[in-house]
């Protein structure tokens, strides 16, 4: 029977975002790119990359830099949704206000559940942007997290 698939740690959720936002305002994302975006230093970014090509979530060419694989866009897209649910329910419920909302959001986005996203998007009344004005895309489908399950299993 295949083990369960293990959650992402902190790092390697935050290699996913950064990769899209990468990706976004060009081709691949070097990894000295990703080193600057996270703050760190681009010798260790090559680790982390191998292990989320393993887990299926990057593919990585040589010289070139990573891309998001399907299921590593849509694992990207789900922080992403996490982090501007949680900065909207902040603002909008807690009054919450600048620069101390986008902190407090990165620290909860990887520790709150995926009941806990829904539930804060349900009493938001599934709010389409988040408080600086960029969208909070939609939830993700069934099919998505069997997808994500059988692509960390497949990398085991």
């Amino acid at each position: 029977m295949p083990r369960a698939a293990a959650p992402l740690t902190r790092q390697a959720e935050d290699y996913l975002k950064a990769i899209h936002a990468l990706e976004r305002v060009g081709a691949a994302a070097g990894t000295s790119d990703i080193a600057a975006r996270l703050g760190i230093a681009a010798a260790s970014v090559s680790g982390m990359l191998r292990r989320l090509a393993r887990l299926g979530l990057v593919s990585v060419e040589r010289y070139k830099g990573a891309r998001l694989t399907p299921t590593g866009r849509a694992e990207a897209l789900l922080l992403i949704r996490r982090h501007r649910v949680i900065e909207t329910y902040l603002v909008e419920r807690l009054g919450f206000v600048g620069d101390e909302v986008h902190e407090e959001a990165e620290r909860l986005e990887h520790a709150a559940s995926d009941a806990l996203i829904a539930r804060m998007a349900d009493a938001l009344g599934h709010p389409t942007l988040d408080p600086h004005g960029a969208p909070i895309p939609a939830a993700r489908t069934a099919a998505h997290k069997a997808a994500r399950t059988s692509a960390r299993t497949a990398a085991r």
